[in-house]
């Protein structure tokens, strides 16, 4: 499980002129929810950003507001595109030792055998949504793809997850498939065509 610390500062003033000054001045505004009182805080800009190149729902932060920390996940994040700039984010709060529900990136790993062939490998689900406690919650679930032959697909149901992880979607929903060359699968439908109009006479 990753973890990362950050510094914040307690916000009292919470209207749009506060908060573009609090920009200005390079900190983020941003609101911490879960199971207490929602707490309005300021994240310094410039430290967000080195620590946080890439933000997933599975990255642990531990808040430092003074001398009290808060364990919490990133739940989202208000960018500005034009300038590239987070004008806000949303953290939450989960109880240590109580389940909780979050997003995880697939990994894909292997080189499946229908690719080598000439299918095309094409990845249907690049996240799961899981329940698990904190110190279970992993950084990525690993989907192996190396026996996947040409129009074979694996499914939530063949994947092994590590215990205490429970994987939040049907076991039928598909994950990675591998399909035919598109030539191919025309050439299949045109034989299924033909072998149906033989029978019909």
């Amino acid at each position: 499980m990753e973890q990362k610390t950050l510094s914040v500062v307690e916000r009292t003033e919470f209207k749009k002129g506060p908060a573009k000054k609090l920009r200005s001045e390079g900190f983020i505004p941003a609101v911490v929810y879960g199971h207490t009182d929602p707490l309005h805080i300021a994240v310094n800009a410039n430290e967000f950003a080195k620590k946080f190149k890439v933000v997933t729902e599975n990255t642990v932060i531990v808040l430092e507001l003074g001398k009290e920390t808060r364990e919490v996940l990133v739940k989202a994040i208000d960018e500005d595109i034009v300038t590239d700039t987070v004008k806000h984010i949303d953290f939450y709060e989960f109880e240590r030792g109580k389940a909780l529900k979050t997003h995880v990136p697939v990994h894909l790993v292997g080189n499946a055998i229908g690719a080598k062939e000439g299918g095309t490998l094409e990845h249907m689900l690049h996240e799961f949504e899981i329940e698990c406690l904190p110190k279970d919650l992993p950084e990525a679930i690993e989907v192996n793809v190396d026996a996947l032959g040409m129009g074979e697909s694996i499914h939530i149901g063949d994947i092994t997850v590590a215990e205490g992880i429970k994987v939040l979607h049907p076991e039928d929903q598909t994950v990675v498939v591998v399909s035919a060359p598109k030539a191919a699968a025309e050439a299949s439908d045109e034989e299924e065509e033909e072998t149906e109009e033989a029978a019909a006479e």
